[in-house]
Order: C-alpha cells, then structure tokens, then sequence
C-alpha cells in the first residue's frame, strides 16, 4: 500500500502534465479542432487516469522510478540499521557444512517515505469514502425525483418529441417524464435512459424551445454521455486530492455541452442558430442549479453558458480542410499523450516481479506444497543437459525479495574482479568488534568467512568497492532490481536490493559458465568457497541466506547447483512466513527434494 501511494502520486505529476498539454493543445488548435474533438481530447485523459491501476511492465521506464526506488529504501540515519541484536541460528537438522547466521535488521529502519506512504494512503482511501457517501446522498435525491415524476401528458410535448426521435434516427423507446422538481431538463441511466422535463416548460408551451431542449438531450443519449458521466464521477472520487483533474473534468463538463450544441446546431439551418442561442439566454437562470451526479441535461452555470451562448453565436460549419486538419491534430495528440503511459503505471515503477522472457519451451509446473509445510514460496530447479525447467509457484518464483546472505557470492566476485582480496591473498583482518557468535570473532579469509557467512568481511569488502563500483557490477551481470541505497551495510539484508527464484538460478548458470566474461581464477575461487560436498553422486554448490526482522526469520533462501559427470543441475528455494522462515529451512526443504528427484543423495 505504502509503495503504491507514492508512485501514484508520482503519477499525478505526470497526469497533471497531460491536463497542461491537453489545455495548450485546445488553445491553440481552437480553430482547428471540432467542438467534437475538443471534447473527446478528454476522453485520453480517462483512459490515461486508469493506467496506474493496470498492470504492465516497461524496460527502462524512467528514471525518475529509480531515485524513487532509491528514495524509498533510504533509512533514517547510516548507523542505525543493524541492531546489536543477533538471529539465534536454527541449526536443526542442518549438515556439517551449514551454517546459516544471519543479522537482524531492526523494523524502526523501516524507510520514512514508506510511512508516509501509509499515512497518505490512508487519507486518501478516507477521501474515497466521502465522495461516495456525497454521490450516495445525490443519487437518492435522484431516486426521489423518479418517485416524484409522472409520465408525459402533455400530447403536443408527446408529438413534438416523436419527431425529435424520428429527426434524430433513435428507435429505441426512451421514457418522457414530467416533475415539479427540476428547472431544466435532464437526461439519466445507462440501461434504462429517461428524460425528465420541468412543469414549468410544459406550462410554458413553447414549440421552439422544447424541441431544442429536447435534442439536446437526444444528442446525450446518442453520444453515450451517460457513460462518460458515470467515468467522470468515479474519477473525481478516486482523484478527488488533485486539483489538476477537478479542473479537467470541470472543462469536460463545458465542452461535452458545448458539443451537444453543437450537434444540435448541425441539425438545424443557419437561421435559427440565433434562436437556439436564445432559449439558453431565456433559461440561463432556471438552468443555472444542477445538483446530479449521474444526469445530463443543457443547464450548467452562467459562465458555462455564457461560454456556450459564444460558441453558438460565431459557429459556423467546418469544411472539409478543416476536418482533415483537426482529425490530423487530434491524432498527433494522442500518440503524444499515450506516450505517457510507461511514466503513469505504478505497476512498471515498482517492478516487484521479474518478467520472465525464457527461451526454453520446456518449462514443467510442479507441486511441492508437501515439502513445504505451511511455509509460502517456491522452487526452481533447471536441468542444464535437457534444457528443462521445473518450477513450484510460479507467482513466488518471479517475485524478488531480499537475497540476504545468498548475495554474498556476487559480492565476493566483485571484491575479486576489482582487485580488493585476491584469490592467493584474501584475508581481511578482524576490526575486533565482538559478534554472538564466536567464528566472526577472527581474522577471515573468503573460504572461512563464505563458510560461517561472516557478515562483516563482504560489508569490509563494500566499503572498499563503493557505491559506484557496485552499481556498476550489478548492471553488469543484470543482478535482480539492481537497486543499491541506503547504508552499504544493509541494502542485501532486507533493503533495496532485490531478487527471484528464477533470477537466482539463471546467474548461476552464468556464473558456472562465466558468462560474465570474468577472469576464470575469480570464478574458480568463487566456486570453491560455496563447494558444500561431494559424493558419489557429484558435487554439491550453494550459499544460505536468512532475513530476520526484529529476532524473526521472515525470509529464506538456499541456492546452488548440483554438478556431476553427466549433467548440472542449479536450484533456489525461497521461503517466507512471519517466523522461523531462514536459510536452514529452506536447506532441508530443497535436500528433501533434490533427494526425492534421485539428483543428490
């Protein structure tokens, strides 16, 4: 929710500029553009105010996602995102050569924006329910008005509209009401449309008038207006926060009249233009209060019609040259504006799942709920000799999370690459802080601190690469989110950097193969500091990694791969839960099953 409402404001930036080019495009093409068109520019901005709430993703959309995102995972001070608290190591059942330690990220560091995202989400979830309750409170004066409204009577009023319905080419049956509630005729429903007439314009026989008033009512129904006003309240009551688009639907409202006017007008000769003009004139004042959410009708504010009696007063019929001209303006406009898209999706910017793109058709869904026992996750398991893939949960499997300790073998690479340890010489000396468990409390080498993944000798290792170093390496061999912020000692333990199943098992095929294009001594010594065992059967490859939170494991990953005479088989298993949810979990969950496919006994 947090992570929502902050890009989607973020969208509302953008939105606000689309209303700005839609403004300046209406002004200056006002001679270009039909009355028409002016009013299904609006149309773009509807359907660009629903794309933050579709899902879709786009590559490399836009940078100013990734400072979000860099935003978003910044902690409130460098030094206080580790507490002196310490995950106690479930080691239960676990092998000679696991030893799964993690560090407990406290969750007062949980990044500010994303509190304030929950505040902002919250007030505006409330202001949803208020606009609501008010369209509620207007419709049910609506529904007393039908109550109140009885069927036309008036057989001149009845023949007149017979004639509108025949001049406008409308079969279908639309009931005519009449009501002492109303000072101006309104048109309502989707399904069911029915005009509503006041007494007082019965009363007042005029021919003319009605006849207007009624086929502009008609044009209404025939440009399925009634739609559109619904979609314009739904996005006043999601949007209700920006005054940006209260304004354009403001705007909306003019210039869908200002069009019925001006299909009325096409209907009619020239010399009556004058007089249409001055039964808007005539009912400026008693059309000038409309309280319906769901209606249309030809009223509107003085202003408004004021803007409308212009409109009619200088209109004249477009040629031909100046339709073609206004259909080639409208459609430069909306490929410029559904060039937006990529910046307003909300779901594009969080990019919380990987959009797998795999090469393989031999890809098989497995079911290994059994070997979970309650926990949510998933399993990945590629079969290098067959090409094949298997896969349990699919949805889990794309979706990244935090690597933990599983990232420390990239990171070694890197530490290797750059030069700051070397495959002969990698000891990093201890600084002499005391840690709970007593192998960190040593001087390290990259075998021995991969072995009791010892935190602080890649964290030594981060501090010597730098941000910019890192970045660079992980756009390199395309690292998950590739996303570094905060204080360089936490962004892989439950920060900004991000990860899935799937990611996880294709770097390790890279890496197996160097397709990083690494020096192979790098690769090797990486290789051999994550060589768990060997055996009959081949030789097992893997690193643990644990996310804890407050003392609670919510988070666990065992990944590697299976390497044998004939075949190489690479897997990542990722669990989750609100406790007890860590490396050594998902080791013993991933042996049952590489057991039970006969690849590692």
């Amino acid at each position: 929710m947090a992570d929502f409402m902050i890009h989607f404001l973020i969208c509302n930036i953008f939105l606000s500029v689309i209303i700005l080019l839609l403004l300046v495009t209406k002004r200056l093409f006002k001679n270009t553009l039909s009355n028409r068109m002016k009013y299904h520019l609006w149309f773009l901005l509807l359907f660009m105010l629903t794309i933050p709430f579709i899902p879709m993703h786009q590559t490399g959309f836009p940078q100013i996602f990734l400072w979000l995102a860099n935003l978003k995972n910044s902690t409130f001070s460098n030094t206080e995102n580790i507490t002196e608290n310490f995950a106690n190591p479930n080691l239960i059942n676990a092998t000679d050569w696991m030893h799964d330690f993690a560090v407990s990220v406290s969750s007062k560091s949980q990044p500010v924006i994303t509190v304030i995202g929950f505040i902002l989400g919250g007030i505006w979830l409330v202001g949803i329910l208020v606009m609501m309750i008010c369209m509620i409170k207007s419709s049910a004066h609506l529904r007393k008005l039908k109550k109140s409204a009885l069927p036309l009577q008036n057989s001149d009023v009845r023949r007149l509209y017979d004639c509108c319905l025949e001049e406008m080419e409308i079969s279908k049956n639309i009931p005519v009401y009449s009501t002492a509630f109303l000072k101006s005729p309104v048109i309502v429903g989707i399904l069911k449309p029915c005009i509503y007439l006041p007494i007082h314009l019965i009363s007042d026989y005029d021919e003319n008038a009605i006849r207007y008033m009624l086929l502009h009512e008609l044009q209404h129904y025939k440009h399925k207006d009634m739609i559109i006003i619904y979609l314009m309240n739904l996005a006043g009551s999601i949007y209700w926060f920006n005054p940006f688009i209260w304004y354009a639907l403001k705007e909306m409202h003019n210039d869908r009249e200002i069009a019925c006017d001006t299909s009325v007008l096409n209907m009619l000769d020239e010399e009556l233009y004058t007089d249409y003009g001055s039964t808007l004139i005539n009912f400026a004042e008693k059309v000038s209060l409309m309280t319906f959410p769901f209606a249309a009708g030809i009223g509107g504010k003085k202003k408004q019609i004021t803007q409308r009696i212009i409109n009619i007063a200088s209109y004249k019929r477009p040629t031909f040259c100046k339709k073609l001209k206004g259909l080639l303006t409208f459609m430069l406009t909306t490929a410029l504006t559904l060039g937006f898209i990529p910046f307003i999706s909300t779901y594009a910017a969080e990019d919380n799942h990987y959009q797998w793109k795999s090469s393989s058709e031999n890809i098989s869904y497995a079911d290994f709920s059994a070997y979970f026992n309650g926990y949510e996750g998933s399993f990945v398991l590629y079969d290098l000799k067959k090409d094949a893939w298997s896969i349990y949960n699919m949805e889990q499997a794309t979706l990244r999370v935090s690597p933990n300790s599983t990232y420390k073998i990239y990171d070694a690479l890197f530490a290797l690459e750059k030069g700051v340890i070397t495959p002969e010489h990698s000891l990093l000396y201890w600084d002499k802080e005391f840690y709970p468990f007593e192998s960190w409390n040593a001087d390290q080498t990259l075998q021995s601190a991969m072995y009791y993944s010892v935190s602080w000798y890649f964290q030594e290792m981060d501090k010597q690469l730098g941000m910019d170093c890192l970045n660079h390496y992980l756009q390199e061999i395309e690292y998950g989110n590739q996303t570094i912020s905060g204080d360089l000692s936490a962004y892989w333990l439950e920060g900004s950097l991000k990860i899935s199943p799937i990611e996880q098992v294709a770097l390790l095929r890279k890496l197996h193969d160097n397709r990083f294009g690494f020096d192979i001594k790098n690769i090797n010594e990486v290789q051999k500091s994550i060589c768990l065992s060997s055996s009959e059967t081949g030789t097992l490859y893997g690193k643990t990694g644990t996310g804890c939170i407050d003392g609670q494991d919510i988070n666990g990953w065992f990944i590697g791969y299976v390497e044998s005479e004939h075949n190489t088989y690479f897997f990542a298993t990722n669990i989750k839960a609100d406790a007890n949810a860590n490396g050594s979990h998902a080791t013993e969950i991933t042996m049952s099953i590489l057991s039970d496919m006969n690849i590692w006994k």
